[in-house]
């Protein structure tokens, strides 16, 4: 027997998934920041190929992100105190217009062909330092832009679902005008695509709900917000389970344009397998997008922790684009998921006044940690290859899940208790 479904309840589906759009100044920085964050993807993958054209150094491409990341690991607690105390649109204007100009100092050194790797370097130090602060601020300012606690959780799986969204088409555009026309361009774009961010956060208007509170010493609120991370078992071991996948997994991204080029691979093929991450990084932002609670979360963040450490212990095997490409899918999936899922849960059960704190130490887990485990890895592929160093960061990822199962009961408590 055939059970009719009714393809309006398909459309109402849709409809919850996006439920933050409701909200104007949410629904006009959605539009924006896709637009800008599709040039960052178009710069990242082309900053990349740059480097490793220029050096073809499988070390100085993880040097390179380690100089873009390490700026997370020192700045963004100090970055989280301030999104706590100060105005966050303000802040996030701040940090578009820097990440704007130092993408067009890198647009007129490639494009009078004078770009050196320590031009790369310094940049890409700087620019790593502007996204610490732009990281809690960005998180932070989600809830200002709703007003509302329970769209939040929307809010920041949409926040993923745009990034994603970027991770996807980006690299496919840059991988095709690389090919076609240089590195240049893609710097050019994204210089380009931040006016429209730019000009919607500076004529938006916010009423500061948050109450204020006796200003304290920075380093007095940054002790509080990790003694309050980590006295909450809950958070302490999701934060435990990001820090281990941006210390052992992450860094494998760095490692593709010298993956790709062992595969005999052109500028275009790097664009698809980048690409086929974002697309299922994609899948999996959507997918959290229409949850409605995050009673489950843990146990889904757990399967995709596994499902990311398969995936880095076996596409390094194959050697043709179109085998990468689906298990890169899968990787994407279980990367973004595992991440932006640990985003809503701590978003959801932490205290409004922690939150930028809260947030700050995320934000330092999931992006500033990466950064050494770049230069370790960078380090271990001179002497291991590329291939077998993904493979063993992925098997320290699979043990790092093991680690954090026994504890899912603690987290899903948490979770029902704030549900």
């Amino acid at each position: 027997m055939f059970r009719y479904i009714d393809p309006r309840s398909y459309f109402t589906k849709v409809g919850f998934a996006f439920r933050a759009l409701k909200a104007p100044s949410f629904r006009n920085f959605f539009l924006g920041q896709t637009v800008s964050l599709i040039g960052s993807f178009i710069q990242n993958i082309a900053l990349g190929w740059l480097v490793y054209r220029l050096t073809a150094s499988s070390f100085l491409l993880g040097l390179v992100g380690f100089a873009g990341q390490i700026p997370g690991l020192v700045l963004t607690p100090f970055a989280g105190v301030y999104a706590d105390r100060l105005n966050r649109r303000i802040g996030l204007l701040s940090t578009q217009i820097m990440a704007m100009l130092l993408s067009l100092a890198m647009t007129i050194l490639i494009m009078t062909d004078t770009v050196q790797i320590w031009h790369i370097i310094l940049i890409a130090f700087l620019l790593g330092s502007v996204t610490a602060f732009d990281t809690p601020f960005r998180h932070a300012f989600l809830f200002d832009m709703v007003g509302d606690r329970d769209l939040l959780s929307n809010a920041v799986a949409m926040n993923s679902t745009m990034i994603n969204t970027a991770r996807f088409i980006g690299p496919m555009i840059g991988g095709a005008l690389i090919a076609s026309v240089g590195e240049g361009w893609c710097f050019l774009i994204n210089t380009l695509s931040y006016t429209g961010i730019v000009a919607i956060l500076a004529t938006m208007r916010i009423i500061n709900v948050r109450p204020k509170a006796k200003p304290k010493r920075i380093m007095e609120d940054l002790r509080e917000g990790v003694a309050y991370s980590m006295r909450h078992p809950s958070i302490r071991y999701m934060l435990f389970l990001v820090a281990s996948a941006s210390l052992l997994g992450m860094p494998f991204q760095v490692f593709l344009p010298a993956f790709t080029k062992l595969m005999g691979g052109s500028a275009t093929a790097f664009g698809y397998m980048t690409s086929a991450i974002g697309a299922g990084s994609l899948t999996g932002a959507f997918f959290l997008a229409t949850r409605k609670s995050v009673v489950r979360f843990p146990l889904l963040i757990y399967i995709c922790m596994l499902l990311f450490a398969s995936g880095l212990l076996t596409f390094p095997f194959f050697r043709t684009v179109w085998f990468v490409v689906p298990i890169l899918y899968l990787t994407g999936f279980g990367l973004i998921t595992m991440f932006a899922g640990t985003n809503v849960y701590l978003q959801s059960v932490v205290d409004d006044k922690m939150r930028g704190r809260v947030i700050a130490l995320y934000g330092m887990t999931f992006m500033g940690i990466t950064p050494i485990g770049s230069l370790i890895m960078g380090a271990v592929s001179k002497y291991a290859g590329v291939p077998y160093t993904i493979i063993g960061g992925g098997a320290l990822c699979l043990a790092a899940a093991l680690l954090f199962r026994p504890h899912i009961p603690c987290i899903v408590w948490k979770a029902h208790l704030q549900d």
